[in-house]
């Protein structure tokens, strides 16, 4: 059973600190409980009053007739070491905690939180808060909150840090008449938090979208997880405050949050496959969309208007946020001029003229409906004398209820004004229509279902493989780091240091010699050639530009010798007390007509290593001007990041002879990210520009910063890198070797070569249904895996000179790690083997490894073969002929 079990269904309920005053927190509790109709046990506890709202009161926990499924703690946070002490005794395993005061001190030095949080982990005890709102669940009549707003029932969970905003999208959700299958106030989320609530709620059968308002992510590694997992299922809209540095701070002040970024959150929010929306008003618009919509067939828009400014409007809108307007085809336009005036526009937007009435409206409709020129359609309506608004809204109703197609479009209407135009909204909203008031709320709403089927299509996307660092290379550079990093705490290092670094990862670093003075710059000079670039050499000045310590294009010895002197006197007269460590020297004859792009890495506190690509330049700010993205980064996920950067105007670039290949870049971006997968002593590395001619690149200065790293590398990055650890070469009865690996993402054009090779018989074993082609999608989700919490081994044999995939076998194990579920697949010609057994092995061995209770599968009684091996494995066989089933159970504790 999940652990939020009894949380988020509960069938009783305690109400520690319930109270007959008005405005208390235990008085408001206990009423909207009541109120809301929950047919489980309502329990007040509270020693001061024989009743509450006319229930009987208990006046101890201990003296509860029986063990609640849940206990919502209304009393002061001095109190709760002691009441959850109590609650624990009694055998409670859910709290929700509303105080706030939580971080005040014990009389041992600790604070009542983390006290708190020890003995709820002790027995096994899950806390919801605290300063939580408390949480509502419509579907159960379920109100354990001190709300003064209820929530209708819906299919869209809700899911806030902040109270303040929980109460704002109700008041606004009830105005719309729009439901929520959840609505829950997690407050500074000790314990329950983001991740288990997504992994709970993508499952739920009441629920079909996910609304998140996040201050900050404690746990990035597993938010990421659950978040990569639930978008899969469910539609998930992420509302992020704090994007600004003063919102960052508030942030912090409010839920304890982070100073990360928020371009990095940006980036993390993307990768996972949820959308992002800007403020409040964004939210609700997609709230409204999400509530009515159909999945997107494409991204072609077509607006129907009554008035051509508003329409405008509408399409500066929808081209500036990279949307689509459909095309008239020659059908459409040709039927439209049978049944509109002459002066109709006769292009998209199809503006009917200012005199349009209801007919014309619904005419349009239908022609729209009836064609394929379109995946979604606005209607816009201004006021009109002619055109009675509320009477075309129920027409337009009527039209699309009665048309045949309507289902395969998205339909949103935006109704401008406010006293005519409200009743007619009013009608689009009973009728589950979407509505807004504005033409670019419209708009932005439909951009975020196009957002959205972009972020899901390149979740799903095939990458191309790219070329990594060979094993003697990587081993080499690990053992640089080691050798610089020796006993020291800190390292830093600058282009001329760390080139040999560089050059293991297979990257060009433009060669740089170093001048203690003027007059061994100018002899360097005349060694490599002009001209030539003198740079200022200190550990102590961050921005080299601060002293205007970089100069370019030296063409003779005195240009060299004047700038070499300039710059150090300049360092002396500005930074008297820093250290200068001479100068740098680098020839400038072959940088002409190239990109500048700088690329960063840094350590996040809550994200571990990103990665940053911007524009080169003296001026950065990281914030601004640069795109983020999160390691390990294949081809396709650093192609869509530099695609990202230039869209946003983050790398701009010129008109060049050779232009930047984006193909180059992409694999220059893949070893970057390999560096920061494998050498976990990286804490920052600024590339200060990378220049790119065509498809060459090469690294002009940076600067590298090293630090000890102790424990599990992987640990570090927010999301979990290709094990490569788990790769072995076994032999198989027949004397074959072949390689058991982890599933890649771009092993998808393998998998389907090795589904096409199991046969029917076998296939139906597998997956309990005749199966056919596999699409994109399904083998995307076969191997496009999170290795956090699903592990898919590939047997890969090269007998025929190719690489081919001749069996599998996964686990797909639980968020509690209690349960893994195993499958297994052979190729069907290459059975009796040995094959099925190593496989086997294989993923029994990792569930092991992970500290995994038990594994568990299903198959069929006429699988013989699977049941024989399994139970020479010490798999547990429950036969159920009269079902068609066979469980398989092996404990691994």
């Amino acid at each position: 059973m999940n652990t939020l079990h009894h949380l988020l269904k509960p069938k009783s309920v305690a109400v520690v600190g319930a109270s007959i005053k008005d405005m208390r927190a235990g008085n408001i509790v206990m009423k909207n409980l009541l109120q809301g109709g929950f047919e489980g046990a309502i329990m007040p506890v509270t020693p001061k009053y024989p009743s509450v709202c006319g229930v009987l009161a208990y006046p101890s926990i201990g003296q509860l007739p029986i063990v609640p499924d849940l206990a919502i703690l209304c009393t002061h946070a001095s109190r709760n070491i002691e009441l959850i002490s109590q609650l624990a005794e009694a055998g409670v395993s859910s709290v929700i905690i509303l105080s706030s005061d939580m971080h005040n001190l014990t009389l041992d030095g600790d604070t009542i939180q983390t006290r708190c949080i020890e003995i709820a982990k002790e027995n096994g005890m899950r806390l919801l808060g605290p300063n939580s709102l408390g949480m509502i669940l419509p579907w159960l009549n379920f109100n354990a909150s001190f709300s003064p707003i209820t929530a209708l029932k819906g299919n869209i969970a809700f899911i806030s840090q902040s109270a303040a905003v929980c109460t704002t999208i109700l008041d606004w959700a009830n105005d719309k008449e729009i439901g929520f299958s959840a609505f829950i106030s997690l407050g500074n989320a000790v314990d329950v938090d983001f991740a288990d609530l997504l992994d709970y709620l993508s499952t739920d059968s009441h629920t079909d979208a996910i609304l998140l308002y996040v201050d900050t992510i404690k746990d990035a590694r597993r938010f990421m997880s659950a978040a990569r997992a639930a978008s899969r299922n469910r539609r998930i809209l992420v509302l992020k405050g704090g994007r600004t540095s003063a919102g960052r701070k508030a942030a912090q002040l409010h839920t304890g949050g982070d100073d990360t970024l928020d371009i990095i959150y940006d980036s993390a929010i993307r990768r996972t496959g949820m959308l992002r929306v800007k403020n409040t008003h964004e939210l609700f618009a997609a709230v409204e969309t999400l509530t009515h919509s159909v999945p997107l067939r494409g991204e072609r828009l077509a607006v129907i208007t009554n008035g051509g400014g508003p329409a405008i409007m509408a399409v500066d809108t929808l081209l500036e946020r990279g949307g689509k307007l459909a095309e008239l085809d020659d059908q459409v336009t040709e039927k439209l001029d049978g049944l509109l005036p002459s002066s109709w526009s006769r292009s998209n937007p199809i503006d009917m003229v200012g005199d349009a009435g209801h007919q014309r409206y619904v005419d349009t409709l239908n022609t729209l409906l009836d064609s394929d020129i379109a995946d979604a359609i606005l209607i816009m309506h201004s006021p009109s004398a002619v055109a009675h608004s509320e009477q075309t809204a129920q027409k337009i109703v009527e039209t699309i209820k009665k048309h045949p197609r309507h289902k395969r479009f998205n339909i949103l209407t935006n109704w401008s004004g406010e006293q005519t135009a409200k009743p007619a909204r009013q009608v689009f909203t009973q009728a589950g229509i979407p509505t807004y008031r504005t033409p670019e709320s419209a708009v932005v709403a439909f951009m975020h279902l196009v957002e959205y089927r972009r972020n899901q299509k390149q979740l799903m996307e095939t990458p191309t493989t790219a070329k990594q660092v060979d094993i003697e290379s990587l081993s080499k550079a690990q053992k640089w780091i080691q050798d610089k990093l020796l006993d020291k705490n800190t390292v830093s290092m600058d282009t001329h240091q760390i080139g040999t670094f560089l050059k293991h990862f297979g990257f060009k670093v433009l060669p740089t010699w170093i001048a203690s003075d003027s007059s061994e710059a100018v002899h360097v000079a005349e060694q490599i050639g002009y001209p030539v670039a003198v740079k200022l050499r200190s550990p102590d000045i961050a921005h080299k530009s601060d002293v205007q310590g970089v100069m370019l294009n030296l063409r003779n010895s005195h240009e060299v010798a004047s700038a070499s002197e300039a710059i150090l006197d300049r360092t002396k007269l500005s930074y008297p007390s820093a250290h200068i460590h001479g100068l740098l020297v680098q020839g400038m004859a072959k940088l002409a007509g190239g990109e500048e792009i700088r690329i960063k890495v840094k350590t996040d506190k809550t994200f571990g290593p990103v990665i940053l690509v911007g524009q080169g330049g003296s001026e950065w700010n990281e914030g601004l001007d640069a795109a983020s993205a999160l390691p390990p980064l294949n081809m396709t996920l650093a192609r869509y990041l530099i695609v990202r950067a230039i869209k946003g105007g983050k790398i701009r670039p010129q008109k060049l002879p050779e232009p930047m290949n984006i193909t180059g870049l992409s694999e220059f971006l893949v070893r970057i990210s390999q560096m920061v997968v494998d050498c976990p002593q990286i804490h920052e590395l600024d590339i200060h520009p990378v220049l790119a001619n065509g498809n060459d690149f090469t690294i002009i200065d940076a600067d590298l910063i090293l630090k000890p790293y102790v424990g599990d590398a992987q640990q570090r990055l927010a999301i979990r890198p290709y094990p490569v650890e788990f790769e072995e070469s076994v032999v198989l009865r027949d004397g074959n070797q072949i390689l058991l690996r982890p599933i890649l993402p771009e092993d998808e054009p393998l998998h389907a070569e090795f589904i096409h090779n199991v046969s029917k018989e076998d296939l139906y074993k597998r997956f309990f249904t005749d199966v056919g082609e596999f699409n994109h999608e399904a083998l995307a989700n076969l191997t496009q895996i999170d290795y956090d919490r699903e592990m898919a081994f590939v047997a890969v044999s090269n007998a025929d000179g190719f690489p081919s995939i001749i069996g599998v076998s996964r686990a797909l194990i639980n968020p509690d790690n209690t349960d893994a579920e195993f499958a297994i697949l052979i190729r069907s010609d290459l059975k009796g083997n040995g094959l099925g057994k190593i496989l086997m092995n294989k993923v029994i061995d990792y569930c092991r490894s992970k500290g995994t209770k038990q594994m568990s599968g299903m198959t069929m009684p006429t699988n013989r073969g699977m049941l024989t091996l399994a139970q020479k494995l010490g798999f547990e066989l429950d036969i159920q002929f009269e079902d068609g089933t066979a469980d398989m159970v092996l404990s691994l504790q």
